[in-house]
């Protein structure tokens, strides 16, 4: 793992400051302890914690569940050697995967596909119509983020570069307290802080309308590679837990909604509501060629990684972009399709 002393140490102060929450209620020390990272947005991984299945799945493990609030903090905590999954979106995954992080972690589950859960929202007092109208103002977003590479994306689309208008870093919470302030103009952000802004703004883009042109963001799921080495048998039974909310989300969306209104604290209406703005694949998606592939032939999710990669490198996010075979490396097809139908 190519990652300085300084840069280890720089993560483990900034993990130290993070205020993650941890679940160590069932915590027994003579078992393993599994660590996930999970956010607070609306997708089959809260209904997998909700309802405790990695728990039945795996009985000779603790399970450790901590919430983080963006994918910047998940990657400190992988560097830091703190976690085994997390749940983190596409743009901080082809950060971790580039130099200088070169975070050793793969690829194993697709979330969900970012639609109408992220967008770019303007207040309502600001006269701000569209994209080109931010020149100059002030836009709040979450730095190293999908949002933030959304944002990038979106200001390129008009014409404007981050140098055109003063991005402030601000995490989900912090961006709607000083929205409510009147600190910021715009904020681009995911749910369920969006619905929260949308309240009294505008949305002026959303991250379905930039997959249409080329700039799709994902929320993915990732595993450390040493433990996917030395624990293939875990890494199955989180991805066969994934695959059954994904089912449940299509099949049974009430229940999936319950589950998700209890995690992030609102109501069921509501979390239905945010679930139907995301896009989930079917477990045949999932492993086709577009997405994650299978055994021994790496789908088409490389690709779109490398592509975050070079944007990434083109804002000066990213020293460069890495090339494809690294990505294509860190795409964990272990056992698929077969492994999700077991």
């Amino acid at each position: 793992m190519r990652i300085t002393k300084a840069v280890i140490a720089l993560a483990v102060g900034a993990l130290a400051l993070s205020g993650c929450a941890v679940d160590n209620s069932s915590s027994d020390d003579s078992k393993p302890t599994i660590r996930i990272a999970y956010q607070s947005f609306p997708s089959g991984d809260l209904v997998v914690k909700n309802s405790g299945w990695l728990e039945e799945a795996l009985p000779d493990y603790n399970i450790e569940w901590t919430k983080f609030d963006s994918g910047a903090d998940i990657n400190t905590a992988f560097i830091a050697g703190e976690l085994d999954f997390g749940a983190i979106g596409s743009s901080p995954v082809a950060r971790g995967l580039s130099a200088p992080l070169n975070i050793p972690y793969q690829v194993a589950f697709v979330l969900d596909v970012a639609g109408d859960n992220e967008a770019l929202v303007a207040r309502n007092d600001t006269g701000i119509a569209n994209v080109a109208d931010l020149r100059g103002k002030r836009i709040g977003t979450a730095f190293a983020s999908t949002a933030h590479y959304s944002l990038l994306a979106a200001l390129e689309q008009a014409g404007l570069g981050a140098s055109d208008v003063n991005l402030v870093d601000l995490q989900p919470q912090a961006s709607l307290a000083a929205w409510e302030r009147g600190d910021v103009d715009a904020v681009y952000t995911w749910l369920p802080t969006l619905d929260e802004l949308r309240k009294t703004g505008t949305t002026l883009i959303a991250s379905r309308e930039l997959a249409t042109a080329g700039k799709p963001t994902l929320d993915l799921g990732v595993v450390s590679t040493a433990f996917a080495n030395e624990h293939s048998d875990a890494v199955d039974a989180w991805r066969q837990v994934e695959t059954r909310a994904l089912n449940t989300i299509a099949d049974d969306p009430d229940a999936a909604a319950k589950a998700i209104a209890a995690e992030i604290g609102i109501t069921q209406d509501e979390a239905a509501n945010q679930l139907s703005q995301g896009v989930f694949l079917t477990p045949e998606e999932l492993t086709s060629s577009e997405w994650l592939g299978t055994d021994g032939a790496v789908g088409n999710i490389a690709v779109n990684l490398q592509s975050a990669s070079e944007f990434l490198a083109s804002q000066n996010q990213i020293p460069e972009a890495a090339p494809l075979q690294t990505f294509q490396d860190a795409i964990y097809t272990k056992g698929l399709p077969g492994v999700l139908q077991d």
